[in-house]
């Protein structure tokens, strides 16, 4: 039964695509309402090719991180949700996102099921100077990531068909439920004032608790020592991921503005306070300075700098990716002595280091900030993230426990002896 569930789901997405195309609106109701501006649309689509290549940009750096014989696996983990999510996200998972809001929690499915109305002109609400598909194709490159970001908790031990089948569930009940209520303008946390300018909670923290969630189900490997297959990878998937998150910080102003430029600068000197931060701290601590902790430092800073890019100024986003480094150091410690086995550190990489942003964000945030006097966003931050954590984790290890009732999650223990790469695909390293 199991072999045949994935490829029933992509027949379903595949014919539901064709069968709504046939009938599909040509245009929207708000054609005429609204022109998009030059500028924007040209930023926006450099934007989301920036974002794109983040994900091949973190199938590098997690590649490089494991052992020689899960290499492939782990890069096509991440590779993978390119073709998955995109089909996926035409069919029901952007409409799911920004359709017309259900109670503030989840969109309509039905809004823009098959991108029906999704064109040229621009949505008088939502990225009101681009093109509402320009706009879609740019949230498209956030729901493609996130998952790929789960899979390092569970390097070398998790099925890929039992893989696939979770990505799908998680990005229609965990992701898009978080990317309605926190970007879309009737969404509930986005009306009780939380903000998250690039993806801090959508994102990092979702991604991270979902992680969390699968290294608790998981278990630990069999043999817990990582041997890194290959540091060149680790630093070329660092700087695609750096030279990407321009596009995902800054490309989320939605034009070529003011808040794009602010954006563009705070996220390449958070993740530079990152990255020394981070091996000055291991330095401090007897350790050497070496290149995949630069790299680890350089992704927290950036992780950090994410919900609070368009927010606050240079010198608070070295703050943050100050911070960052020093909490999600210490996170990483405490996880190995706790003997949770999350492979590629993702939960203090990327949970934790989302919460620090988020925290950061209400703290620093121009005008609504503590340091501004206001305390209710502040406030609200804190109670978004335990409700994203909890909603996170819970409903993450709920779809990983259906997922194993269909196709066990888990790779046999001579599988994993193996490696992934050659028991699940029949391909390894030369």
């Amino acid at each position: 039964m199991g072999r045949k569930v994935n490829f029933i789901v992509l027949t379903v997405l595949v014919l539901i695509s064709f069968i709504t195309g046939i009938t599909a609106s040509p245009g929207a109701d708000w054609a005429e309402v609204v022109e998009s501006n030059p500028g924007d649309v040209a930023w926006m689509v450099v934007a989301s090719a920036f974002v794109l290549l983040m994900t091949p940009g973190l199938a590098f750096f997690y590649g490089g991180m494991v052992d020689r014989k899960n290499v492939i696996s782990t890069m096509l983990q991440s590779f993978v949700a390119l073709g998955v999510i995109s089909i996926l996200w035409v069919v029901v998972g952007f409409s799911l996102c920004f359709g017309d809001s259900i109670g503030g929690i989840i969109g309509n499915p039905l809004t823009f099921m098959n991108f029906k109305g999704v064109g040229a002109a621009p949505h008088p609400e939502i990225g009101s100077s681009i093109p509402f598909l320009l706009f879609a194709l740019f949230q498209l490159k956030f729901a493609i990531i996130t998952p790929a970001l789960i899979t390092g908790s569970m390097a070398g031990r998790i099925r890929f068909r039992s893989y696939i089948l979770f990505m799908v569930l998680f990005s229609l009940f965990i992701y898009a439920p978080l990317a309605h209520m926190t970007w879309h303008p009737d969404g509930l946390l986005m009306n009780l004032g939380v903000l998250d300018f690039a993806g801090g909670t959508v994102v990092h923290m979702s991604a991270g608790f979902a992680a969390l969630a699968g290294a608790v189900f998981l278990g630990p490997r069999k043999n817990p020592r990582l041997d890194h297959a290959n540091i060149p990878f680790i630093i070329l998937g660092t700087g695609l991921l750096w030279f990407g998150w321009f596009g995902f910080n800054a490309g989320s102003a939605l034009g070529a503005n003011d808040d794009a430029v602010l954006a563009f600068a705070n996220t390449h000197f958070a993740s530079a306070a990152g990255m020394i931060t981070w091996i000055f701290f291991e330095r401090f601590q007897g350790r050497k300075m070496n290149a995949v902790g630069a790299c680890i430092g350089a992704i927290v800073g950036l992780v950090a700098i994410t919900p609070a890019a368009g927010f606050v100024t240079i010198q608070e986003s070295i703050l943050i990716g100050f911070t960052a480094a020093l909490v999600s150091n210490w996170a990483i410690a405490r996880q190995k002595r706790g003997g949770l086995d999350d492979t590629l550190d993702v939960f203090p990489s990327h949970g934790v280091g989302g919460m620090v942003g988020m925290v950061l964000t209400g703290v620093f945030a121009s005008e609504v900030g503590l340091t501004s006097g206001e305390y209710a966003t502040f406030t609200w931050h804190l109670i978004a993230l335990i409700g994203t954590a909890v909603f996170t984790f819970a409903g993450s290890y709920g779809i990983f426990s259906l997922v194993d009732q269909i196709i066990p999650v888990r790779v046999s223990g001579w599988q994993e002896t193996l490696g992934l790469d050659e028991s699940q695909h029949g391909e390894q390293l030369d």
